[in-house]
């Protein structure tokens, strides 16, 4: 049996991972059907990361996402009902039908910003003398913007609580991570702020529960941050819709060489291997996940829009001429 685990946990960590897949592939298809307004960043293929790292949290801790962060949301414990209810628009959504894909909850669109609000929280932890720790989702293309490392640079000379995983999945939209830096770590960037760097295999759950938990817990007994690097890769275009425009960034050979270390075949390969479960258990599991997709799906479509007078609801910072200001609702 896998070590770290009893059966039952193994078994859910199938579970998150198979949901983070089937939704995210769930939502491609109502996206490609009109059904989702807006941008959609799927994450398929990069599942480990989420489900590793948020095996290694502990209640009041948090994390802040990026962009491409569905799986890593249901990992932490989100209701898929809500979350498929936000990305079509409806009131009974996360943000109320508002904020669609890239402002679910801890989510973030703005490239980078997850490691500085990240960054906020440690500090006002550390300040409270709670023994709680932020995590910082960010990208390979976020590693090169300004803000990431000036957040770095405050969490090291203020030894802040948190760990800032690095979701390497070699492309930012289609530009390689290895001709917009000549590292090839990007872990050990952490080597300039003066705190410990770690590369993992990021289709490996495993291995990035372990470097997670050995991490997280060096930032709550007051260690300081890290950076926690996850070489993954995506298995879809970088957004709904971006596949039209003909970007071949990426080889079919390349494609279908990271396919075959599928997160999902990897866990499963290795229950079945070590006798953990067999093959018709995890065939349940898969039953069991697309039942649960369809009622999410179905709930979401049968829920109601937001009404028209609550457009300027909860726009507490934005004034608008001729517009009664809203106030804090």
């Amino acid at each position: 049996m896998v070590k770290e685990f009893s059966k039952k946990k193994c078994l859910e960590i199938y579970r998150l991972l198979k949901l983070g897949r089937r939704f995210e592939e769930k939502s491609v298809e109502l996206g490609d059907q009109g059904e989702i307004p807006g941008s959609l960043h799927p994450a398929i293929g990069m599942e480990a990361i989420g489900v590793g790292i948020s095996l290694a949290l502990k209640k009041g801790d948090i994390t802040k996402k990026t962009h491409r962060g569905h799986s890593t949301m249901i990992a932490e414990g989100a209701d898929i009902k809500y979350m498929f209810s936000e990305l079509l628009g409806k009131a009974n959504g996360y943000n109320s039908g508002k904020g669609g894909s890239m402002h679910l909850a801890g989510i973030s669109a703005v490239i980078g910003s997850s490691t500085h609000m990240a960054a906020g929280a440690a500090l006002a932890f550390k300040l409270r003398g709670e023994k709680r720790v932020a995590v910082a989702y960010y990208g390979d293309g976020a590693a090169n913007q300004g803000p990431v490392h000036e957040a770095m640079n405050m969490a090291a000379i203020w030894n802040l609580p948190i760990v800032f995983v690095c979701e390497n999945n070699l492309y930012a939209v289609s530009t390689s991570a290895s001709y917009s830096t000549l590292l090839k770590n990007l872990s050990e960037r952490a080597k300039a702020y003066g705190f410990i760097g770690i590369t993992v295999d990021g289709m490996d759950v495993i291995s990035v529960y372990k470097a997670a938990k050995e991490l997280i817990e060096d930032a709550r007994s007051g260690k300081g941050p890290s950076l926690l690097e996850c070489k993954a890769y995506r298995f879809c275009c970088h957004s709904v819709g971006t596949e039209r425009l003909g970007l071949n960034y990426r080889s079919n050979e390349e494609v279908e060489e990271w396919r075959n270390r599928c997160p999902i075949k990897l866990w499963s390969d290795r229950l079945i291997k070590e006798n953990v479960c067999t093959r018709e258990k995890l065939e349940e599991i898969d039953k069991e996940v697309e039942k649960e997709i369809e009622k999410a799906v179905d709930f979401a479509r049968k829920s109601k829009f937001p009404d028209t007078e609550d457009a300027l609801k909860d726009m507490y910072a934005t004034v608008y001429k001729g517009i009664p200001q809203p106030g804090w609702n």
